[in-house]
């Protein structure tokens, strides 16, 4: 007997093969452009991480001469530069110093070591070489970093933004036009993400001197970064 049921299967298929390609002739031609800013800003804030570093035979007395060394020198900074600076300890350690036997054997402890790391911020960026300066004067012998940064990096952010939209932007009407064809819309926009490059200075470490003269320090511009991946439909 002559099966009817494969015959309507047999015609059901060519049906379905066709939606597939209706359904993707249906789907629109697009281009696809990325978009970078790069804007220079000038800093507004210092920020410098110093500190002491101090050695003593037994673990009370280098905690202590370094807590009189670090108190000293917050006391110069806010009696010599000024109150408005913000001064936050970020870091303290107390660690044994060791001597390793050359012929191998147990460690010997030699005495202790205590590092303690202060932030300070100022938003008077001709105040940057006088704070290392009356820093190290009175007692600071371990200046880490010094940076420029923003205050408030959004408004550099939404502008970088907008800069990488217009490029990307330009770019998709600059390909639309060389291929003929005319852009419909936008289907999408990608952040690729934003970056806020702060100027960094040199790390000035245990050998930070009692300079008799300032510290030159020059602030220059903090950069500022977006992109974007944008998708046009064109026809």
């Amino acid at each position: 007997m002559f099966d009817w049921r494969f015959v309507s299967l047999l015609l059901l298929v060519p049906v379905f093969l066709s939606a597939q390609e209706m359904k993707k002739s249906n789907e629109p031609s697009t281009i696809q452009v990325d978009g970078e800013a790069v804007l220079q800003a000038n800093p507004d804030r210092a920020e410098i991480d110093l500190g002491v570093i101090t050695q003593a035979p037994d673990a009370k007395a280098a905690a202590t001469s370094n807590a009189a060394k670090l108190d000293r020198v917050m006391k110069q900074l806010r009696a010599s530069v000024g109150e408005n600076l913000q001064i936050k300890t970020i870091g303290y350690s107390l660690s044994p110093n060791y001597v390793y036997p050359p012929q191998g054997g147990e460690p010997k402890i030699t005495g202790y070591t205590a590092n303690n790391t202060v932030h300070v911020q100022t938003e008077d960026l001709t105040q940057t070489g006088s704070i290392i300066d009356v820093a190290t004067k009175a007692g600071a012998n371990n200046v880490q970093s010094l940076r420029f940064v923003l205050k408030d990096e959004s408004v550099m952010q939404a502008q970088a933004l907008a800069e990488a939209a217009k490029k990307a932007r330009t770019k998709a009407d600059a390909i639309a036009a060389a291929i003929g064809a005319k852009i419909v819309r936008v289907l999408q926009v990608v952040e690729g993400g934003q970056q806020v490059v702060p100027i960094q200075a040199r790390s000035f470490g245990v050998e930070a001197k009692m300079a008799e003269v300032s510290t030159p320090v020059e602030s220059g511009t903090v950069e500022v970064r977006a992109n974007i991946t944008m998708t046009v439909e064109i026809q």
